[in-house]
């Protein structure tokens, strides 16, 4: 079979896809991959797959640039004549989904949160939900991550076919592995993410504030590409040894291994969070908030604890509760929250998934 992938860059499709890319090759399937060049694109393409350079904007919302990368989507599966499309995240999913329906192809969508237009609401939800609704209607499946993004789906009448939840990316157990559990002679604590308001960077440094204070012998890091807003203040409180900053990382096993928590206070709205999967994976208890995407991954007193979004006080309270843990139960969490992952949340199940409603697709002629 010919098999089109459309994703919007190649970190999030080389990291948490990569699984799945092996398993249609390894199945002498071809591969096509259609995002924008990238640093990863080479690992990609070592995987066996054939890359497409298409441009997409991910955060703009210019109507003529849109339709640029839908007629370019079109052209795509016109020129490759692919047995189905997968797509992943926001634009490939509408844009991807729409020149599917137009071409009379078989597409596979997945829901990998509903980002900021959807959250927000106004106008720019009703235009997003509206295109969901036309792009996903001759969907063969629309996989969510959380049940959440699924209910709501429901209720708008976006979904009309077969739809189903798989544990968001899942997470390679054998990449991330269980850690031996470091010594408490400071107490590390992790950020991993962007540096964005929406992932809750002003919740940690409220707390590192206040928390370095208290109890000296704790360190704050943070891991993740800083947005311009966000510069300074890092430098500061970085100098003033609150916090430290070790800018985008490639590999973040090295910090977990010196981590005894990791703290994502995010309320962004995101399908199911990977920083959680792969911390937990490695054994580390987590500190985060009660929202979808996040709160499936946590129970709450055994592998972690839950937060209210936006509450630094409430993200400080539950920092003071896991210092006053004795090491034996910190450990404890940690491989709680692993046993966890291992559970409900492996890749292969989402895997699986995949390749059994790609099985499952009768291979005709193009567009027919």
């Amino acid at each position: 079979m010919k098999i089109l992938i459309l994703a919007n860059f190649g970190m999030g499709l080389y990291n948490f896809r990569k699984e799945l890319i092996e398993e249609l090759i390894n199945n002498n399937n071809e591969v096509y991959i259609s995002l924008p060049n990238d640093e990863y694109v080479p690992k990609l393409k070592s995987l066996g797959c054939k890359f497409i350079d298409t441009p997409v904007s991910r955060r703009g919302t210019n109507p003529i640039t849109d339709f640029k990368l839908l007629m370019n989507y079109k052209r795509i599966i016109s020129s490759i004549k692919p047995n189905v499309v997968l797509t992943y995240t926001i634009k490939p999913n509408v844009y991807g989904g729409l020149a599917c329906r137009m071409s009379n192809v078989t597409c596979i969508a997945n829901i990998t949160g509903l980002g900021t237009a959807v959250e927000n609401g106004g106008y720019l939800q009703k235009i997003t939900m509206l295109l969901y609704r036309i792009s996903l209607k001759k969907a063969k499946c629309v996989f969510f991550q959380n049940k959440e993004n699924e209910e709501l789906f429901i209720k708008k009448k976006i979904v009309n076919g077969k739809h189903k939840i798989i544990p968001g990316s899942g997470v390679n157990l054998n990449h991330y592995s269980l850690l031996d559990y470091p010594l408490e002679k400071s107490i590390n604590f992790l950020f991993i993410s962007r540096v964005m308001k929406e992932k809750g960077i002003d919740q940690y440094l409220d707390a590192a504030t206040f928390i370095k204070r208290k109890y000296p012998n704790t360190v704050f890091n943070i891991v993740g590409f800083c947005e311009d807003t966000y510069e300074e203040k890092l430098k500061d409180m970085q100098d003033k040894g609150i916090i430290k900053y070790h800018g985008k990382q490639s590999d973040v096993r090295e910090f977990h291994k010196i981590s005894h928590c990791t703290i994502h206070p995010t309320y962004y709205p995101e399908g199911m969070s990977n920083v959680l999967l792969e911390s937990a994976a490695c054994g580390r208890p987590i500190i985060t908030t009660n929202r979808s995407g996040c709160r499936e991954i946590v129970d709450d007193g055994v592998n972690g604890y839950v937060i209210n979004q936006e509450d630094s006080e409430d993200l400080i309270q539950k920092i003071e509760k896991f210092l006053q843990l004795s090491y034996g139960y910190k450990k404890q969490m940690g491989l709680a929250g692993r046993k966890k992952v291992e559970k409900e949340f492996d890749r292969k199940i989402v895997v699986d998934n995949y390749l059994e409603q790609i099985e499952n697709i009768e291979v005709t002629e193009f567009g027919l």
